[in-house]
């Protein structure tokens, strides 16, 4: 199998349906590293004379993928994918990509981060460029490359997203090694009391041992939480 290189489709549209092959940018070799910052917000203020505060939930922050990667010009690193084309122009055409504004939405673009299944609709919102090596004119020969994107998703996407979450939808699951049915419940419905139904919805005789029916898929119904959960 032949290795899968990172590559950065740009969209002038926000649902990032334009795909044109001459907006999708390659790393020329794939990154160093990369993070993923997850962030809880909460609201930190404390009542009138005391020190103590209680952290209420306001929401999750978008989530940050910060990629490491370099640019190279000596031609001496192996299968390097833009062989030939010196780092300035390297970064002149990663930047037309992620950071420069396109004058048809005067904006930059709206970007997707590809490597093999994994997919990361986002904006850059930080770039550092660290040139590390350079030539006897001063020209540079490699760069260090440090971006950081966020998440970005339409309203409509996000909706879509809660949707297909919601336990007010039909959800099915495959029963893995290991896997107790009051957890499943508990992750569906964020609460485990409701076990008895999904055994009743499922013929099942035992909710305690159903690893006799591992690789079988089970059905968690739509709940009503207004109903007792018996």
């Amino acid at each position: 199998m032949s290795l899968q290189k990172v590559y950065i489709w740009s969209h002038d549209d926000r649902d990032r349906n334009n795909h044109d092959a001459d907006k999708r940018f390659v790393l020329p070799i794939n990154p160093e590293s990369y993070t993923q910052n997850f962030r809880v917000e909460y609201d930190t203020r404390r009542g009138s004379g005391t020190d103590a505060s209680e952290l209420r939930f306001k929401s999750t922050a978008p989530k940050e993928l910060r990629l490491e990667f370099v640019f190279d010009g000596t031609e001496t690193v192996e299968n390097y994918g833009q062989a030939g084309k010196s780092v300035h122009n390297q970064i002149k055409e990663f930047l037309q990509t992620v950071y420069n504004i396109d004058g048809n939405i005067h904006r930059p673009r709206f970007l997707e981060i590809h490597w093999g299944k994994f997919v990361f609709p986002c904006l850059l919102t930080n770039l550092d460029i660290n040139y590390t090596l350079f030539d006897e004119d001063g020209n540079p020969l490699r760069a260090k490359l440090n971006a950081t994107f966020k998440n970005y998703r339409t309203r409509e996407e996000s909706g879509r997203l809660r949707r297909n979450n919601s336990p007010d939808l039909t959800h099915r699951r495959l029963i893995q090694p290991g896997d107790r049915l009051d957890l499943m419940a508990y992750r569906i419905y964020n609460d485990p009391k409701y076990v008895l139904q999904v055994a009743d919805a499922n013929e099942m005789t035992s909710i305690r041992n159903i690893q006799p029916l591992i690789g079988q898929e089970i059905q968690f119904p739509p709940i009503d939480k207004t109903e007792p959960a018996t």
